[in-house]
């Protein structure tokens, strides 16, 4: 084969039909395509199954399980474009079946007045305008109250009176619910939001704690301070000791002599 053959024998990308699983890598495709094309049914079906050891090889740990197994049947089917004609231990999948159009889900238009609220909170408002006059209902509807109470401070750091989402309430309410002419109080604002702050390895310094760590600090400086005397003790010490050899050796000598 001379070169001119072989260049008109290379593909390119632009000539190549698409990947139907780039996973597999477009020579398994190409494999898959020939399997298709055997005439004989028995080696079809034989060269499919060694396509489908070969496809559980890239998944060892899940190549047994029967989901998985059904899987690889599909996808052995999506890669000969469903126009294969062997033994499956399956169903055999459609090219209709596999390609299933989404159902475009409905989003919901509402368009609260107040939508620091939320839909929720107006779905909760109009279950509860359903209940039947109970000490239940009446719970509910004072959680609920707090409720929005925390959502309104949430949207607005000041405070926020009462009365004014008793308002808000009544009006979501179409004026079923009725807190206004009602004695009792929602809770405060420092109960309804919590600060919350990261745990670090840092300590809070307040005064019980400066005191503390002035404390320890003071303690750690006796430490070291009595440490520095006791060496120097034992220094002076030595060093008595050695005088004291040295002036015994030198009597001793002059003696001899």
């Amino acid at each position: 084969m001379n070169k001119k053959e072989i260049v008109s024998k290379l593909e390119y990308n632009s000539q190549r039909p698409p990947l139907i699983l780039p996973e597999y890598g477009r020579m398994f495709q190409k494999m898959v395509q020939k399997i298709a094309q055997t005439p004989d049914r028995e080696e079809r079906n034989k060269a499919a199954k060694y396509a489908i050891v070969i496809m559980g090889d890239l998944n060892p740990h899940l190549r047994n399980i029967p989901e998985y197994q059904h899987k690889l049947w599909d996808q052995l089917f999506a890669m000969a474009d469903f126009d294969i004609d062997i033994d499956s231990p399956f169903d055999i999948p459609s090219r209709e079946s596999v390609k299933v159009e989404p159902v475009m889900l409905d989003y919901p238009q509402q368009k609260p007045k107040y939508r620091y609220y939320g839909n929720n909170i107006k779905a909760m408002i109009d279950e509860a305008v359903k209940w039947e006059d109970s000490e239940k209902k009446e719970g509910l509807i004072w959680t609920i109250a707090n409720h929005m109470k925390k959502c309104y401070l949430n949207w607005n750091k000041d405070t926020v009176d009462d009365e004014t989402i008793f308002n808000h309430l009544y009006e979501l309410s179409n004026g079923k619910i009725n807190l206004l002419d009602e004695n009792e109080t929602l809770s405060s604002v420092q109960k309804l939001i919590h600060v919350t702050k990261r745990q670090s390895n840092k300590a809070t310094f307040t005064p019980q704690n400066r005191n503390q760590n002035s404390t320890s600090s003071s303690n750690q400086s006796n430490y070291q301070a009595n440490q520095r005397n006791h060496q120097t003790y034992r220094n002076k010490k030595n060093n008595n000791n050695q005088n004291n050899t040295n002036r015994n050796f030198h009597t001793n000598k002059n003696k001899q002599s």
